[in-house]
C-alpha cells in the first residue's frame, strides 16, 4: 500500500500512461504493442517498477483509442470502434472537445468501477468464469455479433452480412486444429491469417480517405476548434448508464477472449434499450453512446486483470503480455497467488487507480490538443492520414504485405459505406472469429465423446440463457417475425376488448 505515496512509483505509472496516450491515439499502434515493447526494456527492472509502468501504459491506452476514434474516426484498439459511431459526428458538428471530454470522464469512471470490482469480487467472477463452457465462449461471441446489426445499421440484414464477412476473413491462414492452410488462395502471406491492425486502419481510416476523395469534398467540415465550456453536472447526469456499462465491461473482461470490443457493443445496445429518447439520436452524436462504449471497455481491464491473477488466465492481449512480465520475475498467477503474494495484488491495484487520475488529468488537458488535428484542413489531413494508415500497418508485423492488405480493406471499406453495410460488425467479427471458431470446435468435439451430443453441447444453465438471448435478439430484428409477432399481439387484444 506504500505505492500510493511512492514518489518514484507514481513518476512511472504517469510517465507509462503519457506513453499509453500518444501510442494508442495514432493509428495502427495498439496498447499491446506498447505493452509488448516494455516487456523488453523492464526486464532488468524491478519488479515494482515494471509493473507500475505497464498499469499506466495499459489504462491510459485503452482510453486513448477514443482519440483517434472522436477525432479522424480511426479507433485506435478494436474496443474503441464503437466510441467512432457517435463520437466522430458529435467531432463534426464542432463539439471535439465536449466528446473527448465525455470520453475522459466515463473511462475514468470505468476504469475506477473496473479495479474496485478487482479488489473485491476477484475469486467470485473467477469462478464463475470458470465454469464457462466452451460452447459458452462461441455463444457469447455470437450474442455479440447478433447484437451489431440493430446497433451500426437500419437494416438488420446488411449488419449480419458484415459480420459474416468479417468472420469469413477471420478463418483465413493455418487450420487451428488440422494446421493446413485455410481460403489462402496458395498466398504464402496468408498462411498466418490476416492481422487486425491493417484490417482495422484500412477499413476505418483508408475507407475514410477514399470517401472523401470519391466525393471531392476536399473542405474540412470543422475548419477550427472552438474551445467549449462544458458543464460538468449536465456530463456526470449519465452515472447510472455509464455504472451499468461498466458493470456489463467487467463482467465480460473477466471472460478470456471477449474483452473489449464485445463489452462496447452489448453495452451500446443497452443504452439504446435503455435511453428511448436521447437528445440526439445514436450514431448522429449521442453522448449516451460515447459513455456506454468508453465506460464499458474501460471497466474491462479490471474484469481482465480477476481471471490473469486468479487463474493465471489472460482475459485479453494486454494481459496476455502482464503474464509474461509476472513469469519473467518469478511470479506465479493463479488461485494462490493473492493469499502468496498479497504485496504484488496491491502494487497493481496501486498502478490501476493512480493511472486513473492520470487517465483524468491527460484526458483533460493534453486529449485537446492533440484534437487540433481535426482543425488542419482535408488536403493536407488526408495525405497524414495515408501516411500513418501506411506505418501503423506496416508496424504491426513489419511487413509490407500488411500494408497491402490495409488498401484492399480501404476498398471494401469504401464500397461497404457506398451500399450502406456498416463497417463495424467486420471490424468485430474479424476479431472474434478465431475464438468462435477454436471454441465451437473444441466444444463439438467434447460433445462428440457422449452419448447424447446435442444435450451435452447446449442443456446447461449457462448455455441456455445465452442461446436464448442470441436467438431473442436475431428474432426481435427480423421483420418478417415483428410483423407477425405485432399482428397477433394486435388480434389478441382486439379479442380481449
Amino acid at each position: 500500500m506504500l505505492s500510493f505515496i511512492d514518489i518514484r512509483f507514481i513518476l512511472l505509472v504517469f510517465v507509462g500512461s503519457l506513453a499509453g496516450l500518444f501510442v494508442g491515439s495514432v493509428p495502427g499502434l495498439s496498447v499491446s504493442m506498447a505493452t509488448a515493447l516494455l516487456v523488453s526494456i523492464t526486464y532488468t527492472w524491478s519488479t515494482t517498477d515494471a509493473l507500475a509502468t505497464i498499469m499506466g501504459v495499459y489504462v491510459v491506452g485503452v482510453f486513448s483509442g477514443a482519440v483517434s476514434a472522436i477525432l479522424i474516426n480511426i479507433p485506435g484498439a478494436p474496443s474503441s470502434v464503437v466510441t467512432t459511431l457517435d463520437g466522430y459526428p458529435l467531432a463534426h458538428k464542432g463539439e471535439s472537445h465536449k466528446a473527448l471530454f465525455y470520453a475522459t470522464i466515463y473511462s475514468f469512471i470505468g476504469s475506477v468501477f473496473g479495479l474496485i470490482a478487482l479488489t473485491f469480487l476477484a475469486k467470485p467472477v473467477a469462478n464463475i468464469a470458470l465454469k464457462f463452457t466452451p460452447m459458452d465462449y462461441f455463444l457469447l461471441a455470437m450474442f455479440g455479433l447478433s447484437t451489431v446489426g440493430s446497433v451500426t445499421s437500419k437494416n438488420y440484414t446488411k449488419g449480419l452480412m458484415s459480420a459474416a464477412l468479417g468472420l469469413a476473413v477471420s478463418m483465413i491462414g493455418l487450420d487451428p486444429i488440422i494446421g493446413t492452410p485455410r481460403m489462402s488462395f496458395g498466398l504464402y502471406d496468408l498462411q498466418s491469417g490476416i492481422s487486425t491492425v491493417p484490417a482495422l486502419v484500412g477499413l476505418f481510416g483508408f475507407t475514410e480517405v477514399l470517401s472523401v476523395v470519391y466525393d471531392n469534398n476536399l473542405k474540412q467540415r470543422v475548419s477550427e476548434l472552438v474551445k467549449m465550456k462544458i458543464n460538468v453536472r449536465e456530463t456526470l447526469k449519465h452515472w447510472k448508464l455509464s455504472l451499468y456499462a461498466s458493470s456489463i465491461g467487467t463482467v465480460i473482461g473477466a471472460l478470456p477472449g471477449a474483452g473489449g470490443p464485445v463489452a462496447a457493443f452489448i453495452s451500446y445496445n443497452e443504452a439504446k434499450r435503455v435511453i428511448k429518447n436521447p437528445e440526439v439520436a445514436f450514431g448522429k452524436g449521442a453522448v449516451e453512446g460515447i459513455v456506454a462504449s468508453e465506460a464499458s471497455n474501460n471497466a474491462c481491464i479490471g474484469g481482465a486483470l480477476i481471471p490473469m491473477l486468479a487463474l493465471a488466465v489472460p482475459g485479453d492481449a494486454v494481459t496476455a503480455i502482464l503474464l509474461s512480465v509476472f513469469y519473467v520475475h518469478g511470479l506465479k498467477p493463479g488461485p494462490m497467488f493473492i493469499k502468496e503474494n498479497p504485496e504484488m495484488f496491491y502494487v497493481i491495484l496501486a498502478g490501476g487507480f493512480i493511472a486513473c487520475i492520470a487517465l483524468l488529468v491527460l484526458g483533460i488537458l493534453v486529449a485537446p490538443r492533440i484534437s487540433r488535428v481535426i482543425a488542419i484542413p482535408k488536403n493536407i489531413l488526408l495525405p497524414i492520414v495515408t501516411v500513418l494508415c501506411v506505418i501503423g500497418s506496416f508496424a504491426c508485423n513489419n511487413r509490407l504485405f500488411d500494408v497491402v492488405l490495409m488498401f484492399v480493406f480501404g476498398v471494401i471499406g469504401f464500397l461497404m459505406r457506398r451500399y450502406e453495410y456498416p463497417v463495424a460488425p467486420t471490424v468485430l467479427a474479424i476479431v472474434l472469429g478465431g475464438m468462435m471458431d477454436s471454441n465451437f470446435r473444441r466444444a463439438v468435439s467434447l460433445a462428440s465423446a457422449t452419448d447424447n451430443m446435442f444435450k451435452a453441447m447446449f442443456f446447461k444453465p449457462i448455455t441456455l440463457v445465452l442461446l436464448t438471448l442470441t436467438i431473442s435478439i436475431i428474432l426481435s430484428n427480423i421483420s418478417a417475425f415483428k410483423n407477425t409477432f405485432i399482428k397477433a399481439y394486435s388480434k389478441k387484444v382486439k379479442f380481449g376488448a
